[in-house]
């Protein structure tokens, strides 16, 4: 019955090294989502975001099952990565001008399953 003991303590150090880190939640830096239909229809959505400074943002509502997430076309100034059912954008330190990038979406709204394709255009704030 020695193990539970040593149990409880590994979760107990476990829990005070996590607290130690600093969640960061990712910004505010996409205000309006226009959701998308999965039914080959094309959404436009607007990111702002600091110099340096990155974007996670889910793309899943309460209603839709996303199967798969890919890169049509990526970003030319920051970097993209395609996280779950997500995306993470990392903007360059020294942003100048505008950045866009396109992702397909395949996955199934209700009963209807589908694709569609999202545009982000990135503005510096």
């Amino acid at each position: 019955m020695r193990a539970r003991p040593v149990l409880l303590l590994a979760v107990a150090v476990a829990a005070s090294a996590a607290a130690g880190r600093a969640a960061h939640a990712s910004p505010l830096c996409i205000k309006e989502r226009t959701p998308f239909a999965f039914s080959n229809d094309t959404v436009k959505w607007t990111m702002s975001i600091a110099p340096g400074a990155e974007c996670i943002q889910g793309l899943r509502w309460s209603y839709m099952q996303i199967f798969n997430v890919s890169v049509v076309s990526g970003p030319s100034r920051g970097q993209l990565a395609v996280v779950g059912s997500g995306f993470r954008y990392s903007a360059e330190n020294q942003t100048r001008g505008t950045d866009k990038f396109t992702l397909l979406i395949s996955g199934k709204n209700g009963h209807h399953a589908g694709t569609s394709t999202l545009e982000v255009e990135v503005n510096p704030q």
